[in-house]
């Protein structure tokens, strides 16, 4: 079953050369483009497509805002792949609190952008972990107050250290190799978190941790009760 695209930015020929590329792709699908961030806004109320291609500096209403929008309306299958030119883009980290699922550089292969949109569609939103740790961590202390410790009271030990180690970007197989448990025990672990802290993705675990000050900037560490 093919994933629906929705391609917003302000250039024409930025997402023609998206259109081209994800065209060839059998299981993507192209069903929109937006050139701003309320046409955007409109589009994915409209089209409810899977993933939506978001560039942040557009005319009007920003990528930013457009994703929190889609983020909050009636479309809880549609998710954001933000599209910046800088890896240490200052609004990144903004986006990502929007909402957004992950984010990618323009300047990514067309394999790359393929395989973020695929894994982005299928619910696996942490994309390039590193990358957006040390966004994170960047602009987590200076940009947001902290989220109150509490809200870690209601998870368990072993779901905390989940937790902790899902802000370090393990992905759900090297959690259960640190762990020396299953994977698919992992992956039930991650579903209780997103449940029992209102997330919606991987990605937002990690702002959140780093938000409680579970993880700290320049220091991925646990904060153990």
């Amino acid at each position: 079953m093919s994933l629906r695209v929705l391609i917003a930015d302000d250039q024409h020929l930025v997402r023609a050369g998206f259109r081209t590329i994800l065209g060839i792709q059998p299981d993507l699908e192209v069903v929109g483009e937006a050139a701003d961030g309320t046409e955007a806004v409109a589009l994915a109320t409209d089209l409810k497509p899977d993933v939506v291609l978001m560039d942040i500096r557009m005319p009007g209403l920003d990528g930013i805002e457009a994703t929190r929008q889609i983020v909050s309306a009636e479309t809880p299958e549609t998710r954001v792949l933000i599209l910046t030119t800088f890896d240490l883009d200052e609004y990144v980290y903004d986006a990502l609190q929007a909402g957004a699922s992950g984010f990618l550089l323009k300047d990514a292969s067309p394999e790359s952008l393929a395989a973020a949109i695929r894994m982005v569609g299928q619910g696996d939103a942490l994309l390039a972990p590193s990358i957006t740790r040390r966004l994170i961590e960047e602009f987590a202390a200076a940009r947001t107050p902290p989220r109150p410790q509490a809200a870690l009271d209601q998870l368990s030990t072993r779901e905390r250290e989940v937790l902790t180690l899902v802000a370090q970007g393990l992905s759900n197989r090297e959690i259960a190799t640190q762990l020396f448990v299953g994977e698919t025990t992992v992956k039930t672990h991650v579903t209780r978190i997103l449940t029992k802290l209102g997330l919606r993705d991987r990605v937002q675990v990690v702002v959140f941790a780093y938000e409680t000050g579970l993880v700290t900037p320049g220091h991925a560490k646990s904060s153990r009760p």
